[in-house]
């Protein structure tokens, strides 16, 4: 499996042969270089998105137009989405499981955020925010979306048991490293750690040092825009 961020809370998952893109966010995501845009979604096969906000759904539909990636979510976020001309994917909520081929699986688990977007002059309710478990290849990877500390993180980690952990990370609208480092050692048994939704912009943290320092015997990897982590 490779993983590789696109900056911001944006990946990129290959595994097998399917292509599974998270929060795809490019135009105005300063951590991703225009001229990487088009390798960024490249061959995709799927879209996952975790809540309604700007820096998550801004080119979902673009994206699904141009690569026939279908589009899966939360209920109402994925019918809207599929509204605005976004192919068909699956509208489920927490708790659910989706099949996105061969082996490879999703379970949306819940997050603690907001999630909303801006619709004709309006905000809109977008349907709760949430985080996913893939998987794939033997692994199991949780990605916890934008979130704040919650006791539903026991849960999550007793019955799906990731081994791997994305984790919002940066501060100010999410977990800051202290925070995720926290959440990491309490309710998880990672053997993996990759921090995001940082140094994207100055108001978030820029480094990941506090959140390795936290989590001693724990491979927290700092990840680079566009370099596969392959796991």
């Amino acid at each position: 499996m490779n993983i590789i961020w696109l900056g911001h809370g944006s990946f990129r998952f290959e595994t097998a042969d399917q292509v599974i893109l998270l929060d795809p966010w490019l135009n105005g995501n300063p951590s991703l270089p225009e001229d990487q845009h088009g390798a960024a979604v490249e061959g995709a096969t799927h879209i996952l998105v975790t809540h309604g906000h700007f820096d998550h759904i801004t080119d979902v539909v673009d994206i699904s137009k141009q690569t026939g990636a279908p589009v899966s979510g939360m209920y109402e976020l994925a019918q809207f989405l599929h509204a605005q001309g976004a192919t068909e994917g699956q509208a489920f909520n927490m708790g659910g499981t989706i099949g996105l081929g061969g082996e490879v699986s999703v379970s949306m688990v819940p997050a603690s955020h907001s999630s909303s977007a801006d619709v004709a002059d309006t905000r809109r309710y977008m349907g709760n925010e949430c985080g996913f478990v893939l998987r794939a290849e033997g692994k199991s990877v949780y990605i916890s979306g934008d979130t704040g500390i919650m006791a539903d993180m026991d849960w999550i980690g007793d019955f799906y048991k990731p081994d791997i952990g994305i984790l919002s990370a940066g501060g100010h609208f999410t977990m800051g490293m202290a925070e995720a480092a926290y959440a990491a050692k309490r309710y998880f048994d990672f053997k993996t750690v990759i921090p995001c939704h940082y140094r994207t912009f100055d108001l978030l943290e820029q480094s990941a040092t506090v959140l390795a320092d936290g989590l001693p015997g724990v491979d927290v990897i700092e990840p680079q825009v566009m370099e596969p982590i392959t796991l």
